[in-house]
């Protein structure tokens, strides 16, 4: 998978513009230029760039950035924090509201905080993250001047790692970014979790448990929950992954200094190491939380557990 993108990565950047334009300026010669594409190797055919590419991944090393001239495994290593901890949070935050929002809409059908909150739910999934993004910083950072438009605040450093969670500028920077990457999985979670609640609360298992007499508590927390979270764990594994792919919206909205915002910039000068290296890193992501999610499946469903039990025993 991670060599299908690679391939298709490196294959479609090649044709979003050549970065020798960028670099040398509109008032280069063709000698000039000439001379930089073969210094760069971007004179020699695809599949010779490719392989050339796939043998230093391999190794981490994703090459040099063609804007920057740095090694692209140092930009992102300095740019993984931010979008790791923006990522981190704003998943934490879309977990913590959905699913109890989830299970009060499930046991509160009728009610009508639990309507006002289906009908808020249209919103943070109809509308756009960028439009989110700045109806927040309008009201929050110009109009009240409570929380900062942009930036990451100041970041302490632990090793080669760095925060803003320690610093209160930090973590005051990153609450209008966290809600508005994390909008749009809450309201995903909380559908999600009201509409597995429901259906897990007609199931037959369900009415035996109130024809024994549990209480009404230990039936949807203790049975009804637990199974509904199976699905909810699907989702959620792989919506942390599309947080982490998917916030180069929020961070450019926000001049967030994460990774999604170099993304942006090397789209911008065609900078085709630090886009392919992006894409890669986003697809073992994709595939770590597939694996993690799967294997998550044997702590909360029993019945796997009893299968491969039942499977060994014969």
């Amino acid at each position: 998978m991670l060599i299908a993108v690679a391939f298709i990565a490196f294959a479609l950047f090649n044709f979003t513009g050549d970065p020798v334009v960028f670099m040398v300026g509109q008032d280069a010669t063709q000698a000039e230029k000439d001379q930089l594409r073969h210094d760069l190797g971007l004179d020699r055919p695809f599949v010779v760039q490719f392989a050339r590419f796939v043998g230093r991944a391999v190794q981490g090393d994703f090459g040099r950035s063609l804007r920057q001239g740095r090694s692209v495994a140092e930009l992102l290593k300095e740019r993984l924090p931010a979008t790791v901890e923006l990522a981190v949070v704003a998943a934490v935050l879309a977990l913590v509201v959905g699913i109890p929002l989830g299970i009060y809409t499930a046991l509160h059908r009728d009610s009508p905080l639990a309507h006002a909150v289906m009908a808020a739910s249209l919103v943070g999934v109809s509308l756009p993250t960028f439009l989110i993004g700045i109806v927040l910083i309008l009201v929050f950072a110009v109009r009240l001047k409570w929380l900062p438009s942009f930036g990451r605040g100041e970041t302490v450093a632990i090793g080669w790692w760095t925060t803003g969670l320690l610093t209160a500028s930090g973590r005051k920077a990153l609450i209008l970014p966290a809600i508005t990457l994390s909008l749009f999985q809450m309201t995903l979670v909380m559908r999600l979790v009201r509409a597995e609640m429901i259906d897990v609360l007609k199931s037959d298992f369900i009415r035996f448990a109130r024809a024994r007499g549990l209480t009404e508590r230990a039936i949807h927390f203790r049975h009804a929950l637990r199974n509904t979270l199976v699905p909810v764990i699907t989702i959620t594994g792989l919506q942390l992954g599309a947080i982490i792919a998917f916030a180069i919206i929020t961070e450019t909205v926000f001049q967030w200094p994460g990774m999604g915002l170099l993304f942006i910039q090397a789209v911008n000068f065609a900078d085709v190491p630090v886009m392919a290296a992006y894409l890669c890193l986003i697809a073992l992501v994709f595939v770590a939380i597939n694996l993690v999610v799967d294997l998550l499946y044997y702590a909360v469903d029993p019945r796997l557990r009893v299968d491969r039990t039942a499977t060994a025993s014969t």
